[in-house]
């Protein structure tokens, strides 16, 4: 990979991932999204300074759109900068748009942004899912199976 298309500090090009978002939700299908940027929104990227913990997406008027995602501003963009939290357009197919606005509207979920990263031709991209939320003691029962997993795992290395 060249140099061009690396992010600070990480090798495979990820610069965010929403942990949260697979605690919270259940999610069954995933779906890469391209992303509308100006120029120093990307130059930040680079930077690997992107928080999409707290974004979510949502069909809006024909289109899909991220928001609540942060990319803090590039120093060196001056008055040229972005704003921080601003709504971002995703690109995706209409056949794709279509199927995703049907499953938030007709079943009831949500679509969550997963992971934000630069693929190997260095452009951009948002992983998102669609996915229902889950409940407390869903949460702790996945939690309680994640943990025995690792002990049996755990056990059967030693033994």
């Amino acid at each position: 990979m060249s140099k061009n298309t690396q992010t600070k500090g990480r090798s495979d090009g990820m610069i965010a991932e929403n942990r949260r978002s697979r605690r919270d939700y259940e999610v069954e299908d995933t779906l890469e999204a391209g992303i509308v940027l100006t120029g120093s929104e990307v130059k930040s990227l680079r930077e690997g300074k992107a928080n999409i913990a707290e974004a979510y997406v949502s069909p809006e008027q024909g289109e899909l759109w991220l928001i609540n995602c942060e990319i803090q501003t590039y120093k060196g963009a001056n008055r040229f900068n972005h704003e921080p939290r601003r709504k971002r357009k995703l690109l995706v197919s209409r056949r794709e748009l279509s199927k995703l606005s049907q499953e938030v509207e007709r079943a009831g979920r949500t679509i969550v942004p997963l992971k934000f990263y630069f693929n190997d031709r260095g452009i951009a991209k948002l992983l998102i899912g669609t996915a229902t939320g889950r409940k407390n003691y869903d949460k702790r029962n996945v939690e309680a199976k994640r943990d025995w997993a690792r002990q049996k795992a755990r056990i059967l290395k030693e033994g």
